[in-house]
């Protein structure tokens, strides 16, 4: 296996991120790839990001993996995670991507966790050169997302609260409002051993705005003939499950949705076999490896 580390790109920012290329990969050979996105405020060596690309890499395809503006190694303001902005930078991904001599140009898919996953199945949603779409734990409605997350009146209040003062803050004072990781997602303490080293901690309320405002669920549909596949735990103790159920209502075909029992929302860093399985299934039916020899 080849690993090069790569940087490109998005909207004025340089992007870091690493190809890497399987071995048994002919020169001039082409094959398809996907882009590999980590979670909310992560990086791309999480083990929700490399979990994946080693089944990809075992399986023949290139992966590309990236850390978000504002993420890792990445320029950008470091916490400002402003949705729309890692769409376009997942976009500038695939372009970049496209162009690797080792890989089928139109054949580029994307995976994602969690906040990567909204973010895929988005982009999927409005830029038809994505060939298909793989969400884990992702979400399709910022607001009904949130309220799932902080329920009851006072823990509503106090989020939506955040909300307000992030919004005065700037008007007042010309600088984003700071605002801990788990005031906007919470996460039980059991499960915060999957962060990956170096996550951030403290975010924009800018950020959370963001978050509040987007609606993977308004583009999914316009994913029509190009697959998607939507994984998620029965019992997200992070993402509530409905997300997932509520994008697989309003996509188009073809798009399959599994819900699993025995796993929780880090399923890629759990290496559940079951979750390994649906994947490997649904890659031969929609999105197999069929290496393409470079025309003369």
């Amino acid at each position: 296996m080849a690993e090069t580390k790569v940087t490109f790109e998005a909207d004025g920012r340089k992007l870091a991120g690493v190809v890497r290329v399987p071995e048994g990969v002919a020169p001039g050979e082409r094959r398809p790839a996907f882009i590999v996105m980590h979670g909310f405020g992560s990086n791309m060596n999480s083990s929700n990001v490399l979990e994946p690309c080693k089944m990809f890499e075992k399986l023949g395809y290139v992966t590309l993996r990236f850390d978000m503006p504002g993420c890792g190694e990445s320029e950008g303001a470091r916490g400002n995670l402003i949705c729309l902005e890692q769409v376009s930078a997942a976009s500038n991904a695939l372009t970049f991507l496209a162009k690797h001599p080792q890989v089928e140009g139109n054949r580029i898919g994307m995976i994602g966790s969690s906040f990567g996953a909204a973010i895929a199945v988005y982009v999927c949603g409005v830029d038809r050169r994505v060939a298909a779409a793989i969400s884990s734990g992702g979400w399709g409605d910022g607001e009904r997302k949130f309220r799932g997350q902080h329920p009851g009146p006072d823990a509503w209040k106090k989020f939506t609260d955040m909300l307000t003062e992030g919004k005065r803050h700037r008007e007042q004072t010309g600088q984003s409002l700071m605002v801990p990781r788990y005031d906007i997602v919470p996460i039980p303490e059991h499960l915060r051993g999957h962060l990956a080293q170096n996550s951030i901690q403290m975010f924009t309320a800018e950020t959370a705005q963001s978050m509040f405002d987007f609606r993977a669920d308004d583009v999914i549909g316009k994913a029509a003939g190009r697959p998607i596949l939507l994984l998620h735990s029965s019992v997200d103790s992070v993402t509530p499950t409905e997300q997932s159920i509520e994008m697989f209502k309003r996509s188009a075909q073809p798009c399959d949705l599994h819900l699993f029992a025995e796993t929780d929302h880090f399923m890629f860093a759990e290496s559940n076999t079951r979750v390994r399985s649906v994947i490997l299934d649904w890659l031969d039916q929609y999105f197999p490896v069929r290496a393409r020899a470079k025309a003369a």
